[in-house]
């Protein structure tokens, strides 16, 4: 299995119920296939940086899971397939994940690294 995430921008008109079954049905292809999920994150309804079919907003739907590239594939044909998903965008972060090997996400790696330089600002 391999490290992923997928970052996905949902179309600003629909509602929480569709959110969510965008959510598990991606949550399902990974199972599906031996996948797990690591994270799944819902930043909201943000502006985009240009038009997207017209779009100024989307939700952004960011998931971190291990899973073999078939799952991502089909996860990828049902995002291509579905109007409400404006763009989608994946990652392959590890090669080879081992569940226990502790890895930090790369958003937590930079989080982190980002109070590491704001310590060493206060230092000096």
């Amino acid at each position: 299995m391999r490290r992923y995430e997928t970052i996905s921008i949902i179309h600003p008109g629909v509602g929480e119920d569709v959110l969510n079954s965008i959510s598990q049905k991606t949550a399902e292809i990974i199972e599906k296939e031996a996948g797990t999920i690591i994270t799944v994150d819902n930043w909201g309804l943000k502006k985009l940086a240009y038009p997207i079919n017209k779009e100024q907003q989307g939700y952004y739907i960011y998931t971190e899971y291990a899973a073999v590239p078939s799952a991502v594939a089909e996860m990828e044909r049902i995002f291509k397939i579905d109007d409400n998903v404006l763009k989608f965008m994946t990652i392959k972060l590890q090669e080879v994940y081992d569940p226990n090997k502790a890895v930090k996400s790369s958003l937590t790696a930079r989080a982190h690294d980002d109070a590491d330089e704001a310590e060493s600002d206060e230092d000096e």
